[in-house]
C-alpha cells in the first residue's frame, strides 16, 4: 500500500432514487450523455484521474486542490447551464465534496480519512452546489477567483471532531446567467468585422487581496482604451468584456459570442511587496497562443505600473496582431480577397526592399485601391512602395514615380489621419520624396500624442529625427518603437537608423555593430550598406569598405547618392560622402 497526499472529489446526483423511480432508462441516457460531453472532459482538462463510478456518483483524484476547485466549479456552472430549460423536478444536479488530506492508495482505488470526509463534506452539499473543507479552503485561496462562504464547524457522520467547511458560491444568480449564455449560444455567432477583432476579458486575482481586483479592474479598462486608439483594431467595449468576469469561460465561445477572432486574458499576482502581471492572446478560432508575457512591478508604483503595462501590452497586441492576420490572410485561397486582404499579403513584400517584391506588393495595392478608392492603409503603403522605386532607382521614370506617390500620400492622409499605420506609411513616403521634415515631425509627434503606443510611429518618428540631424533623440525613438514591438518585423529597419545615428556622432564602432546586424539580416536595403561602406573608411578599414563596394556595386554618381542629400545637416552629409569617396575612390 502506498501513501500519499492528494485533492479528493466526490460527487453524486441529488435526488437519484426519485429520479430512477419517474424515468429509469431516460435517466440514465441523459446521466451518461452528460458524463460523455461535460463531466469526463472536465475532468481530464484538470488532470483529475476518476478512481471509480458508481451509479449517481463518482470518485475523483486530483493533484492539485486548485484544480479540483476549478474543475467543480466549471462542472456546476455548465449543468446550470443545461438545466435552464429543464423542469425542476427532472434536472440532474450533482452535489461535489472537496477535501485535502493523506489517503491510502491500493490496487488503483483510493481509502482513508481524505476519502470519508470528501464524501461526507458532498453529503451535505447543496443540490448544483460545491462543498470544501477549511485544509482545501487554505490551498486555493489566493490562487483562484472564487467567492468563499465559511459555513462553520460541521458535524460529519463517522468523523470523530466537528470540522469546518466552506461553500463555493457559483454565482448569486446562476439560471440568469446560464439563460443568457443559453440564448446566446443558440443565436447566430456573429460575422468578424475584416480587420482584426480582439475581445479583453477580466483578469485573474491571483492575490486573494481584494484591493488587486480593482487594480486589475483598472488595468483592463487601460489596455481597452489604448487598444482602441488603433484604428486598425476593432476593440470590444469594457460592458461587454466584463460579463465574463468571475465565470470559467471557453475562449472559443467567448469568440462566437462576442464577434472576435482574438481574445486576451490574463492575471495579477501579488508577493510582498511585487507584483506580477501575465497576459496571454488567443485564437479563438482554434484556440491557438498568438503571444504570451509577463510583466513584473513595485506596489508602491502600482499606477504607474498599471499605465506601463497597459501601453506595453497595446502596444505588442497590435503588432502581434498584424502578423497573425498576415499569415493567415497568405494561407487563404486568393479566389476571394477583398481590399484588406490584398494589403495584408502586400505588407511583407513591400518589407523586403527588393525590386520584384516591392513592384508586386504595389500590384496587390493597387488592386485593393481599385476596390476601395478610400482605403488609407492601402493608399499609404502604395505611396511608400513608389518612394522605394525612386530612392532606389528602380523604375525608369522616377519623376512619375514620384508624382504619383505623393498623390497617394496626401490621399491617404485625408482619408485616415487618425490611424497610425496609415499616417506612418504616407509621412514616410513624403520624407522619401524629400518634403518638408519639420512639416512631417509634426504630423508624426500627433499621432504619437493620439497614441503613445504606436510602435509604428514612434519606428517613424525614429527616422524623422535621423534625417533633421536629432541623432539622440532619434535613438531613443528607435528604442521605445522596439520596447513596444520587440519581435519586430522591421528590426534591420530600427538597426539601421540606430547605426547612422551612432554614425553622424562619430560613435564608429557602435554603428558598424548596428549596421552590420541589419545588413545580414536585410541584405538589399541599400541605405545600410552605404552607410556601412562610410564608416568602414572612417574606421580606417578600407579593404572592407572596398569588398563591399564590390558586393553591392556602388558606383559614382549612382541615384542613391543623390538620396544622401535629404540628411538635413551639412556636416553630416559631408561626413556620409567623405567615407563614401575613400572606398569608391572618387567623389561620390
Amino acid at each position: 500500500m502506498e501513501r500519499r497526499l492528494a485533492a479528493v472529489l466526490a460527487a453524486d446526483v441529488a435526488g437519484y432514487s426519485r429520479l430512477m423511480g419517474a424515468d429509469e432508462e431516460g435517466t440514465l441516457a441523459r446521466l451518461k450523455a452528460i458524463r460523455k460531453t461535460l463531466v469526463d472532459p472536465a475532468i481530464a482538462s484538470y488532470r483529475g484521474r476518476i478512481v471509480k463510478t458508481t451509479g449517481d456518483g463518482m470518485l475523483v483524484e486530483f493533484g492539485s486542490a486548485v484544480d479540483a476547485a476549478r474543475c467543480a466549479l466549471e462542472l456546476q456552472r455548465a449543468m446550470a447551464g443545461q438545466n435552464i430549460e429543464v423542469p425542476q423536478d427532472t434536472r440532474i444536479e450533482f452535489r461535489i465534496g472537496i477535501h485535502v488530506g493523506d489517503i491510502i492508495f491500493d490496487e488503483n482505488d483510493i481509502f482513508g480519512d481524505g476519502v470519508n470526509i470528501a464524501a461526507r463534506l458532498e453529503g451535505i452539499a447543496e443540490a448544483g452546489g460545491v462543498c470544501i473543507s477549511d485544509d482545501t479552503q487554505r490551498q486555493v485561496r489566493g490562487k483562484v477567483d472564487f467567492v468563499f462562504e465559511d459555513m462553520g464547524p460541521q458535524s460529519l457522520k463517522n468523523i470523530a471532531e466537528p470540522m469546518r467547511a466552506w461553500r463555493l458560491q457559483i454565482g448569486k444568480n446562476p439560471p440568469a446567467i446560464a439563460s443568457t449564455k443559453a440564448v446566446v449560444e443558440t443565436a447566430q455567432p456573429l460575422a468578424l468585422p475584416n480587420k482584426p477583432s480582439i475581445a479583453v476579458l477580466p483578469f485573474q486575482n491571483m492575490s486573494g487581496d481584494p484591493e488587486q481586483e480593482y487594480f486589475a479592474d483598472g488595468m483592463v479598462e487601460d489596455i481597452i482604451t489604448a487598444l482602441a486608439r488603433f484604428k486598425s483594431l476593432f476593440v470590444i467595449a469594457r460592458n461587454s468584456s466584463f460579463t465574463y468576469k468571475g465565470r470559467a469561460v471557453d475562449i472559443k465561445q467567448v469568440g462566437r459570442e462576442l464577434g472576435v477572432r482574438y481574445v486576451l486574458e490574463g492575471s495579477v499576482r501579488k508577493a510582498s511587496n511585487r507584483l506580477r502581471i501575465t497576459g496571454q492572446l488567443i485564437d479563438a478560432m482554434n484556440g491557438a497562443h498568438v503571444w504570451a508575457d509577463r510583466f513584473d512591478g513595485s506596489v508602491e508604483d502600482v499606477f504607474d505600473l498599471q499605465d506601463e503595462v497597459a501601453s506595453k501590452v497595446a502596444g505588442v497586441i497590435a503588432p502581434a496582431l498584424q502578423a497573425a492576420e498576415i499569415e493567415r490572410v497568405v494561407n487563404r485561397p486568393t479566389a476571394d480577397l477583398d481590399a484588406y486582404d490584398l494589403y495584408l499579403r502586400a505588407l511583407p513584400l513591400l518589407r523586403a526592399w527588393a525590386r520584384e517584391p516591392v513592384l508586386n506588393a504595389l500590384d496587390l495595392l493597387g488592386q485593393a485601391i481599385q476596390r476601395d478608392p478610400n482605403y488609407g492603409p492601402a493608399l499609404a503603403a502604395a505611396a511608400f512602395c513608389h518612394s522605394q522605386t525612386v530612392w532606389s532607382a528602380w523604375v525608369e521614370d522616377s519623376e512619375a514615380a514620384r508624382h504619383a506617390g505623393t498623390a497617394l500620400a496626401r490621399r491617404a492622409l485625408d482619408c485616415g489621419a487618425d490611424d497610425a499605420d496609415t499616417v506612418g506609411h504616407a509621412a514616410g513616403a513624403l520624407m522619401n520624396f524629400g518634403e518638408d521634415i519639420n512639416v512631417l515631425k509634426v504630423l508624426i509627434d500627433n499621432t504619437i500624442a493620439r497614441n503613445p503606443s504606436s510602435a509604428f510611429s514612434w519606428f517613424w518618428s525614429g527616422w524623422m529625427r535621423t534625417f533633421s540631424g536629432e541623432a539622440d533623440v532619434a535613438i531613443d525613438h528607435f528604442e521605445k518603437s522596439l520596447r513596444l514591438d520587440p519581435r519586430a518585423t522591421r528590426l534591420a529597419f530600427h538597426l539601421t537608423g540606430i547605426g547612422i545615428c551612432h554614425f553622424f556622432r562619430r560613435r564608429f564602432d557602435q554603428a558598424a555593430a548596428a549596421l552590420e546586424t541589419s545588413l545580414h539580416e536585410l541584405p538589399t536595403y541599400t541605405t545600410t550598406s552605404r552607410f556601412l561602406i562610410s564608416c568602414y573608411a572612417h574606421l580606417g578599414r578600407l579593404a572592407e569598405a572596398r569588398e563591399l563596394v564590390a558586393r553591392h556595386e556602388v558606383r559614382s554618381g549612382e541615384p542613391w547618392l543623390k538620396g544622401g542629400a535629404l540628411f538635413r545637416d551639412d556636416e553630416q552629409r559631408t561626413l556620409l560622402f567623405d567615407g563614401l569617396s575613400l572606398a569608391i575612390g572618387s567623389s561620390p
